[in-house]
């Protein structure tokens, strides 16, 4: 697990930008519970999700005219149980992190996985979920 003075700074990025941390199997079960549309960003250490992957969902929700009904996050190596239980929601794909998620009324309908992270600008991450925001929110 990761030294929490490592891991707070890199939560409230997103917690400062309206995203709930889920932090126990039960959260992540009542989350994906609700009607609508939910985004999940399993945040991670790795430079790429400060490079781009957290710009890049922060970027999506402030410039999307259309826009997920909850926005959550748990920390991959740090919020066990929540990631364990969302990795259950994101069969068949494999594990990854940063990994970005869109479920809508539990049901998942777009994800960004590490490698189609890794290497890119936050303004293209930003781009792919404000086109899946288009297409699957309200």
């Amino acid at each position: 697990m990761y030294p929490e003075e490592i891991v707070i700074p890199m939560k409230e990025e997103l917690t400062e930008h309206g995203f709930t941390e889920l932090l126990t199997a039960n959260e992540v079960e009542d989350q994906l519970s609700k009607q609508g549309t939910t985004l999940v960003m399993i945040n991670s250490v790795c430079g790429c999700s400060a490079g781009s992957a957290r710009p890049g969902v922060i970027l999506a929700v402030l410039n999307s005219d259309k826009k997920p009904d909850h926005l959550a996050t748990s920390f991959a190596g740090f919020d066990i149980e929540a990631v364990r239980k969302l990795r259950e929601h994101l069969l068949p794909y494999p594990p990854s992190s940063p990994a970005i998620a869109l479920f809508k009324n539990g049901q998942l309908v777009h994800f960004i996985e590490r490698h189609q992270i890794e290497g890119r600008p936050a303004q293209m991450i930003a781009s792919n979920l404000i086109n899946a925001f288009e297409q699957h929110c309200n």
